[in-house]
C-alpha cells in the first residue's frame, strides 16, 4: 500500500473540500457579533472617561466559569497564528485556499463577541485581560503535527472540544445573555468540527494507513490550542473540577463521537503499518478510560466531603 506525497494529499482531497466547502455555506448562518451584546449594561471604566474601577462584585457569574471564558477568549485570540498554520498546511491555491479563508472569517467573530460581553458586562478585570492577551498572543501557537492529514486530524477533534467547552461555559455561567451567545459560538465549531470530520473520513478511502496513523498520533498527543495560556495548567484544573470540560468529556464527546464516525475499530483494508496504529489507539483509549474514572470517583469523593462540612 503506497504512501502519497503532501502534494498528491492537497490534489486528490481537493474535490471533497470543494464538495464540504459547498455544502458548509449552504449550512452556515449569517450572524453578527454586537446582537448579542447586551451594550445597555455597559458603563465607562475608570481612566480616561473617569469612569468606576473594576471590581470582583461587578459580575455575579461565577468564579470558574469567567476563568473559562477568559480561557476560551484567550485561545480565540491566537487566530492569526491558526491561520499561519492552516494555510502553510493546505495553502491558499483553488479551494483549499478559500476554505481557510473562509474559516477564518468566521472565527474572527468569535474573539469579538466574546471580548465586547465580556467588557460590556463587567465579567473580568479588563486590564488582567489585556495583559493576558499581549502576553499570549505574544508567544503565538504552533501546531506539533506536520502534513495535511496530521492537521486535518487534529481540527477534527480539537473543533468538537471547543464547541462542548464553548456550550458548557455558557451553561455554567448562570446568565441567559452569556449562554445565548457562547450557543451561536458553538453551532460555528460545530460546522467546522463536520467539514475536517467528512474530510478525514475521506481520507481514510484513500489511504486507509497513512490516515490511521495520523488519527493515532493526534489522539495520543492531544493537547489543547489554548495550552499556552499561562497558568493554563491551574485554569484547567478549575474547569475540569466545576465539569465545564474534563477527561470524562473529552473522551465521551470528543473522541469517541468522531472515531465512531470514521469506524476506526471495524475498518477493513488497513496494512500492517494501519494495523499497528490501531492497536496503540485502542490500547491508549483504555488507559485513558482508567485515568478518566479515577479522576472522576476522585471529584466525586471531595464533592463529597465539601458537602459534608458545609
Amino acid at each position: 500500500m503506497r504512501e502519497f506525497s503532501q502534494t498528491e494529499l492537497l490534489l486528490e482531497l481537493e474535490p471533497v473540500v470543494a464538495g464540504e466547502l459547498d455544502r458548509h455555506e449552504k449550512m452556515a448562518k449569517e450572524w453578527f457579533p454586537h446582537e448579542y451584546v447586551p451594550w445597555s449594561e455597559g458603563r465607562n471604566y475608570d481612566g480616561i472617561f473617569g469612569g468606576d474601577a473594576w471590581a470582583e462584585t461587578d459580575s455575579e457569574i461565577p468564579e470558574e466559569a469567567r476563568i473559562s471564558l477568559i480561557v476560551n477568549l484567550l485561545t480565540e485570540d491566537n487566530l492569526p497564528s491558526y491561520h499561519h498554520e492552516i494555510a502553510t498546511a493546505f495553502g491558499r491555491d483553488a479551494a483549499w485556499g478559500t476554505w481557510v479563508h473562509r474559516w477564518t472569517a468566521e472565527e474572527a467573530r468569535h474573539g469579538t463577541a466574546l471580548r465586547d460581553y465580556l467588557t460590556v458586562t463587567r465579567a473580568v478585570d479588563p486590564v488582567a485581560l489585556e495583559r493576558a492577551r499581549m502576553n499570549h498572543m505574544g508567544e503565538g501557537f504552533s501546531n506539533s503535527y506536520e502534513g495535511v492529514l496530521h492537521s486535518v486530524a487534529y481540527v477534527s477533534f480539537q473543533e468538537l472540544a471547543t464547541r462542548i467547552s464553548h456550550r458548557n461555559t455558557g451553561k455554567a455561567s448562570q446568565d441567559p445573555n452569556c449562554e445565548r451567545l457562547l450557543a451561536r459560538i458553538a453551532a460555528d465549531e460545530n460546522l467546522h468540527m463536520l467539514f475536517y470530520r467528512n474530510l478525514l473520513d475521506a481520507a481514510f478511502k484513500l489511504t486507509p494507513d497513512q490516515t490511521m496513523r495520523a488519527v493515532t498520533d493526534v489522539v495520543t498527543t492531544f493537547q489543547m490550542p489554548g495550552t499556552g495560556i499561562e497558568g493554563f495548567t491551574r485554569k484547567a484544573m478549575i474547569i475540569a473540577n466545576a465539569g465545564i470540560y474534563d477527561l470524562r468529556l473529552h473522551i465521551d464527546d470528543v473522541l469517541q463521537p468522531v472515531l465512531r464516525q470514521w469506524d476506526v475499530f471495524n475498518l477493513t483494508g488497513l496494512g500492517p503499518e494501519g494495523e499497528k496504529a490501531r492497536e496503540e489507539l485502542a490500547e491508549f483509549m483504555a488507559r485513558l478510560e482508567t485515568t478518566a474514572s479515577r479522576f472522576v470517583e476522585r471529584r466525586e469523593a471531595r464533592r463529597a466531603r465539601e458537602a459534608a462540612r458545609s
